[in-house]
């Protein structure tokens, strides 16, 4: 008999392209994932080709796709009109964003979004703000992006992801001989940021400050005049892989790994606590999740 939970497995598969990326999104190991499919396997027959990238399914994976189609957009449509009945008409979703100039990735999300809650106002407040956890407070926003959750009164916190910063050198820069950069090799170059305390900045929280070294400063509130800057060997910087794929792609700029590990971002939605049961703002926050999970480089879901 066809299942549910195994007709939602081959529709990760088809979104993520990969069996690691579709166990993460359907938050199983890989092992249960791959245990899902023999099962399904042995009833229907081979789903799809091995050591394909991305996976290309076989006529009867197909076959299953095309009924996962058809059900799951009415279930999870019966599901959001259900809500809209429980909760009542839903109103606004604010959103600010603490980086406020890397929100280009919110974009898919936010178009598919006005396509399951058209009666939701939605919008990004723009600019630049310090506290954005205080605008929701203040009932100037619905739903803020950070990185640094703080615990605070009245406010939930949904994790999102977690994401890898690089370090971005101009392609003729000495460092790029370096397989990683360590915290020494910050000494004596100038570090190009945004306009933010060093409490919001990663590499200066988890890499600079631990070690004790202060390089000295540059800022910047837009990310391209900070790549600009870079290019023209005014200085280091490090940002989200994502928000600079493109310019790497290019060679524009070359990139580093920050320390032998790597250095990690991370993204959590913040809303006050009476919101964090909405039903839109709990499908915005998933919505987040499987886009970022799916067409973001460098991240992987928080659980």
């Amino acid at each position: 008999m066809i299942d549910l939970k195994h007709l939602r497995t081959l529709l990760a598969l088809r979104k993520t392209g990969n069996l690691t990326k579709a166990a993460e999104m359907l938050c199983l190991t890989q092992s249960a994932l791959s245990q899902q499919i023999r099962l399904l396997e042995s009833d229907y027959g081979t789903l799809f080709e091995r050591k394909t990238v991305p996976i290309a399914f076989t006529a009867v994976g197909h076959c299953l796709l095309e009924l996962a189609d058809k059900i799951f957009p009415a279930i999870e449509e019966t599901e959001r009109n259900l809500m809209r009945l429980k909760d009542g008409t839903a109103g606004t979703l604010r959103i600010v964003v603490e980086c406020h100039t890397c929100f280009d990735w919110l974009m898919p999300t936010m178009d598919v979004f006005r396509t399951h809650w058209p009666e939701v106002e939605l919008d990004i407040i723009s600019g630049f703000h310090s506290d954005p956890v205080g605008l929701l407070h203040q009932r100037q926003a619905d739903l803020a992006i950070v990185g640094n959750p703080e615990p605070e009164q009245n406010i939930t916190y949904l994790p999102l992801f977690e994401y890898d910063i690089v370090a971005l050198l101009s392609n003729s820069h000495p460092l790029n001989r370096e397989s990683f950069l360590t915290p020494h090799h910050f000494k004596g170059q100038t570090l190009i940021t945004y306009p933010v305390a060093d409490d919001m900045l990663d590499i200066m929280q988890q890499v600079l400050i631990p070690a004790k070294i202060s390089p000295e400063r540059r800022t910047s509130e837009l990310t391209i005049a900070i790549l600009q800057l870079v290019a023209s060997g005014r200085g280091i910087a490090a940002l989200p892989l994502w928000a600079i794929k493109n310019y790497l792609d290019r060679n524009y700029i070359s990139s580093r790994p920050v320390t032998e590990k790597g250095l990690k971002g991370k993204l959590y939605a913040a809303v006050c606590t009476e919101m964090s049961s909405k039903a839109y703002i709990n499908d915005f926050v998933k919505l987040i999740r499987e886009k970022s999970l799916v067409e973001l480089p460098g991240v992987r879901l928080l659980g």
